[in-house]
């Protein structure tokens, strides 16, 4: 589907009817399955619903309906680590030994890796394990003591990778200072505090609401309800919240109101709050959003303006979450199946264009003229823990094929596949799904080891020989 661009009309003050109304239209337009819409403006909140939970049961999305949130939950985890940063419980740049002395990592990581290592991704720890331990209240450590036997990716502090593991040793690291349960940590530290009351960990409690389900591109081109509901439980410090739209902008307030609660109560010191929002980690590629990593946020320049920012993705769910703290605004938008990137670009440029006057970044594009490539320099297969990329020399022109490896088979619903790719520069690829439109980049860089590596899906793997 090709992307749709309507003028923004100009909205003086937060119009809800409008904002429904264009959630309608659009959703339609892009045949996602359901979406709920949020916009905090100032003290303002308007939220809006579209469509279904589950086309099987045609059972309408109301704006209480919870979504799961996927990796915004990462944001959570993080203002939960930096509240006992806060109370002396914790020290950012020790090592995880000293927090922990049961902790066992790998090649020492335990001694080397620091709790901002996990925050800023940059611990090294293979990123995408999905290892399911079970429902117990053990889990976490259940999969943390996996890691044991799993080689790191790179050593601490070598270069950015997003790593969804570091997230689930930071839910453990939680649970060993509290003495509680990640679950019921995050409900004292975050979601009491905040008033966060329909924000949940659990499918069980999701069940007590109307819940969305996630649904999939079929053979056929139909959307239909995902072969499961979510993650595996040891997941969960690195995406298992469930949230509605309202209460994750609750959320988003506590942090552009530095640390305070809707109350006025002060949870968290101001200068933590802005250190999770300030540049932490410059990223080594270019991918049209991001430019650089604070504490856990994302942070983009829309037209000179900084925002702060991150998306979810589950099985079949994907949600994505922005703010604009010199305005005061905050956008939120929940989905559970369908082209949903396609829905937050045609949204969220029309929101910040009539409330802020800022312009989100036009995508990424092919170079007019083909660009020469170094296709001999980086022909090869890339690998991580639980993917691999091949760059491929197609008589001349560069292939790039990915494959998933390991358990992480089991969890995504395509294993493997060749993306369409264009030569942007001499160590630049930009590549699509075939049949897509969105394009995306695959940058080449030699890593401070001198090892040649490839920055992919905010990822980098390694060339192997």
């Amino acid at each position: 589907m090709a992307e749709m661009n309507h003028p923004p009309q100009q909205v003086s003050s937060l119009d809800s009817v409008h904002w429904r109304q264009r959630l309608s239209v659009l959703a339609a337009e892009h045949g996602v399955t359901g979406a709920v819409l949020g916009i905090l403006q100032g003290e303002d909140v308007v939220d809006a619903a579209f469509g279904v939970t589950n086309v099987r049961s045609g059972d309408p999305v109301h704006t209480d309906t919870v979504f799961q949130i996927g990796s915004i939950t990462k944001v959570y985890t993080a203002t939960a680590v930096l509240r006992l940063v806060a109370d002396g419980n914790l020290d950012l740049d020790k090592p995880l030994s000293a927090i922990s002395p049961t902790l066992r990592l790998a090649h020492d990581g335990a001694q080397r890796i620091t709790v901002r290592n996990l925050l800023t991704h940059t611990s090294g720890i293979a990123g995408d394990l999905f290892t399911d331990t079970g429902r117990g209240d053990d889990c976490l450590e259940r999969f943390v003591d996996g890691l044991a036997t799993v080689a790191p990716l790179l050593p601490p502090g070598m270069s950015f990778s997003y790593c969804n593991s570091g997230y689930t040793v930071l839910g453990r690291i939680i649970e060993q200072v509290t003495g509680k349960s990640w679950d019921r940590a995050m409900r004292e530290l975050v979601f009491t505090p905040m008033g966060l009351d329909r924000t949940m960990t659990l499918p069980e409690e999701a069940l007590l609401h109307s819940a969305a389900m996630g649904h999939e591109r079929q053979p056929d081109g139909t959307l239909q309800p995902a072969a499961r509901w979510g993650l595996p439980r040891s997941n969960g410090p690195a995406g298992g919240i469930v949230a509605t739209a309202r209460d994750v902008l609750a959320f988003a307030r506590f942090h552009l109101d530095d640390g305070h609660a809707s109350d006025g109560r002060s949870l968290m010191p101001a200068d933590l709050v802005r250190e999770m929002r300030s540049v932490r980690t410059e990223l080594p590629f270019h991918d049209g959003e991001n430019d650089a990593l604070g504490l856990t946020w994302f942070r983009k320049t829309w037209e000179g303006h900084p925002l702060v920012g991150h998306d979810g993705d589950t099985i079949g769910q994907t949600a994505f979450l922005r703010l604009l703290p010199s305005q005061r605004l905050a956008v939120v938008l929940l989905t559970n199946g369908g082209p949903a990137r396609d829905l937050y670009r045609a949204l969220y440029s029309e929101i910040f264009s009539a409330l802020a006057g800022v312009a989100m970044p036009a995508p990424l594009r092919p170079p007019g003229d083909p660009a020469v490539f170094d296709i001999r320099r980086h022909t090869g297969v890339y690998r991580g823990h639980d993917y691999e990329n091949e760059v491929l020399d197609r008589n001349g022109a560069p292939g790039l094929r990915w494959a998933a490896r390991g358990p992480l088979r089991e969890v995504m619903p395509a294993a493997g596949g060749e993306y369409e790719t264009v030569a942007a520069g001499p160590d630049l690829l930009l590549y699509r799904e075939p049949g897509g439109h969105r394009w995306h980049p695959a940058t080449f860089t030699r890593l401070p080891d001198g090892r040649p590596g490839l920055h992919i899906g905010l990822r980098v793997y390694v060339r192997v020989a």
